[in-house]
């Protein structure tokens, strides 16, 4: 974190004279929160002393306002160990306060950080070194590889939790049945807590040991709620059930909730199982995308042969032979041969498009029936194809105008449930009579459970992944969030005025 005024060094360009470089002094010195400013115009760069290391963002801003650029390195990666929509705040503003970030965002629908940094400052793995002080972690690979490993990682923890959730389930049972109508059977508290210890201790711990790395960095969120209800009211049964003469000598029965700890321990990660399968499905318009493109080609050589080639090894000038009925692999010019090629995934269009002799064809279109030859142009995160997954990508990360208020609510949510679950359980002590602490205690417990600020932070990415994935699945590109925020305002005028008038309005917005 910047503290005790760090000097950040930004990169500049085009500022070629003392001029320019008087220009840009004077405007970091409208950015609040900078102490000390100088443009160093033989080293290209500027100089800024700041406390709070979010002031960078503002200062890269104010340079680029002016007409200068700063060079900086834009960047998505997955975090992994999330659970809840306030972890994605509590990564977020860990990587936000790393010197030499410029900006960070965190979606918990799509799991990804988007970062922007400078790469004089900063780089990958400092980033993540950042994030994994948070108890989060980043997956650092190869984008090619990169999806392949997290949906193995996101398979193996679906595969997790739903035999957590199934154990869970087949516990509680017998504690519930027990708890609602055999309360008064012999050794039933003892029963109940055999079943229920395995399910708070076992199968919930991962509750415990997430709230307890949120408390190391005086942060909480959904875990800090989950585990400060279902410990407190384990304990609580524990204590009556071994201690049962301290109530009954001050007049009071003492009760045990050991169903109650245990259903909410089943419940959640129901509810998380549930969550994970609905985040799986959303990547479904990537894959298929991902799928246009053929993971080999054949290739012609210099002296006539053919070789298959894997397509991460395809260069900028090989010729590559595309059979009738093939996808084509990357972005290229025909040599020799023609065929009629289906670029409907481009343009929409459901007429083939014939191509001869020195004419383009694109990745992930389809050839129909003749065969041609074709020179390799743009390969790999060069063709149009990987641009458009790549915007896809940019668009399902981004947040709306909308998320931005969810996650400041989603980031104050949980230490105000806190607070109101301890005044409720003084409110109760002092005005409850003989049973308040009991039933301040369950009252706090209650306060704890219910308030889940994971629909709130899921509801709205989840909605705008779906939106730009099914957008995506028509043909429908969305250059981002508030783009697709702005959509609805569109409702009743694309009514109105036709289909001509839609597509019209359609493009504008998606400029």
């Amino acid at each position: 974190m910047a503290t005790n005024k760090e000097t950040i060094y930004i990169p500049l360009e085009d500022v070629e004279s003392e001029h320019c470089a008087l220009i840009v002094e004077k405007g970091l010195a409208q950015v609040k929160g900078i102490e000390t400013h100088q443009v160093e115009l033989n080293n290209r760069r500027a100089a800024i002393t700041v406390n709070d290391n979010e002031v960078v963002g503002e200062a890269v801003k104010a340079i680029k306002d002016l007409g200068y650029g700063v060079p900086t390195v834009k960047q998505s990666y997955p975090v992994l160990g999330m659970t809840c929509a306030s972890c994605a705040g509590s990564a977020e503003s860990m990587v936000k306060y790393a010197p030499g970030v410029v900006n960070a965002e965190v979606n918990y629908g799509t799991g990804n950080l988007t970062v922007e940094f400078l790469p004089n400052m900063t780089n990958s793995e400092q980033i993540r070194k950042a994030v994994q002080d948070g108890g989060y972690d980043l997956l650092l690979e190869d984008e090619n590889k990169q999806q392949e490993t997290l949906e193995a990682i996101h398979a193996e923890k679906f595969r997790k939790l739903k035999n957590k959730t199934i154990w869970a389930v087949i516990l509680s049972l017998p504690v519930v049945i027990i708890g609602m109508f055999f309360m008064d059977m012999p050794y039933g508290n003892e029963i109940m807590w055999a079943f229920s210890t395995p399910v708070v201790l076992w199968l919930g711990k991962d509750f415990f040991i997430n709230a307890w790395k949120q408390a190391k960095h005086r942060s909480a969120n959904m875990d800090t709620l989950v585990a400060l209800s279902t410990g407190i009211a384990y304990i609580f049964s524990v204590f009556n059930m071994l201690f049962m003469d301290f109530w009954h000598q001050r007049g009071l029965h003492a009760h045990v909730y050991f169903e109650a700890a245990a259903v909410i321990i089943a419940f959640i990660l129901l509810g998380k199982l549930l969550e994970e399968k609905a985040k799986g499905n959303t990547s479904s318009a990537i894959k298929k995308l991902m799928g246009l493109q053929p993971k080999t080609v054949i290739v012609i050589e210099a002296d006539g042969t053919e070789r298959q080639k894997a397509i991460e090894d395809v260069n900028a000038g090989d010729i590559i032979l595309v059979k009738p009925g093939e996808k084509i692999a990357v972005d290229g010019m025909v040599v020799s041969g023609n065929s009629y090629v289906d670029e409907s995934m481009l343009s929409g269009e459901p007429i083939a498009v014939f191509k001869k002799e020195n004419e383009k064809v694109f990745a992930g279109t389809i050839n129909q029936k003749g065969s041609f030859q074709f020179k390799a142009l743009s390969v790999g995160e060069e063709t149009l194809l990987a641009h458009i997954i790549k915007m896809v990508q940019d668009a399902q990360g981004s947040k709306a105008p909308v998320q931005k208020l969810v996650d400041k609510i989603a980031g104050i949510f949980v230490p105000v449930v806190i607070f109101i679950a301890i005044l409720t359980f003084i409110l109760w002590i002092i005005l409850g009579g003989e049973n308040g602490i009991v039933q301040g205690l369950m009252a706090a417990v209650t306060a704890l459970v219910i308030a889940c600020p994971c629909a709130l932070g899921l509801a709205t990415p989840t909605a705008i992944i779906v939106g730009v994935g099914k957008g995506a699945k028509e043909g429908i590109l969305i250059k981002d969030a508030a783009t697709l925020e702005k959509l609805y305002k569109n409702d009743s005028e694309l009514m109105q005025n036709g289909r001509s008038k839609k597509l019209q309005n359609l493009a504008v917005l998606l400029r």
